[in-house]
């Protein structure tokens, strides 16, 4: 008899076997602007439950912590900034024990793994260890950034999905935007869609889609990044079985 944790054969032939997924901590927040809203984090977790279980993929993710603290605010009120960052790492290890709790009460098999050491909770960060629980279906949660002060959690996205090996970095967006616009499309009624763009379009344009040292990064490994609209129903499945979603920088 198959447990609740165990995957099922694909029924339908995913485009990549294994992906970084990028979530803001505003995503966690919802509406409330503050916080988690169980709901949300529900959401979120049934498309990366349906990724593995059913589409046969291997997901690794980073947190961020903009629900709950952010080192660059925390600076401009007088903190230190390398101080203000820790705390802010310290957040992003709130938000990925989150995710993990709803995904382990679905079945699935999770670890965090954590930058910076905090053996009550999570797992050291280690790549070997890491990669083994991706080859053993576990979904792997990466918390506390690079455990650097000055980096952000895009520049992590960036440095772990190279370390994994994964094929793609999928950098979801929380406000209902689909991709990467022209403009603000939510001011802009001029604003188009695109649907490819250069890594030097990116730095060039200083669309600040990611942080420049996050597109770099990538840019200098190979690595595509996607980016698209996390909450919109059924976008992940779809993206992952190969069909044009969002805006794929390459």
């Amino acid at each position: 008899m198959k447990t609740a944790g165990e995957r099922t054969l694909p029924v339908t032939t995913a485009k990549y076997q294994r992906v970084l997924l990028k979530l803001s901590g505003e995503a966690f927040a919802g509406e409330k602007g503050f916080g988690i809203d169980g709901g949300i984090v529900n959401s979120i977790a049934d498309d990366i439950v349906e990724a593995r279980n059913v589409l046969g993929v291997e997901v690794a993710v980073v947190v961020g912590a903009g629900n709950i603290w952010r080192g660059l605010t925390g600076a401009e009120s007088g903190l230190d900034r390398a101080q203000a960052d820790y705390m802010g790492m310290l957040a992003t290890v709130m938000n990925a024990l989150a995710l993990q709790d709803i995904l382990e009460q679905k079945g699935v098999p999770t670890r965090v793994q954590s930058a910076i050491a905090m053996p009550q909770v999570a797992e050291e960060y280690i790549r070997r260890k890491a990669i083994r629980h991706l080859e053993k279906g576990r979904v792997v949660i990466f918390g506390a950034g690079t455990g650097n002060p000055f980096f952000t959690t895009d520049t992590t996205a960036a440095l772990r999905a190279v370390e994994m090996d994964a094929e793609v970095l999928l950098k979801g967006t929380h406000g209902g935007v689909d991709g990467i616009y022209t403009a603000d499309p939510k001011t802009d009624p001029t604003a188009t869609k695109i649907d490819r763009l250069t890594y030097l379009d990116v730095l060039n344009k200083d669309l600040r889609v990611m942080d420049s040292t996050a597109i770099t990064h990538c840019r200098e490994n190979e690595m595509p990044i996607v980016v698209f609209d996390l909450l919109g129903k059924g976008n992940l499945r779809s993206l992952l079985l190969g069909n044009s979603v969002g805006t794929l920088v390459a």
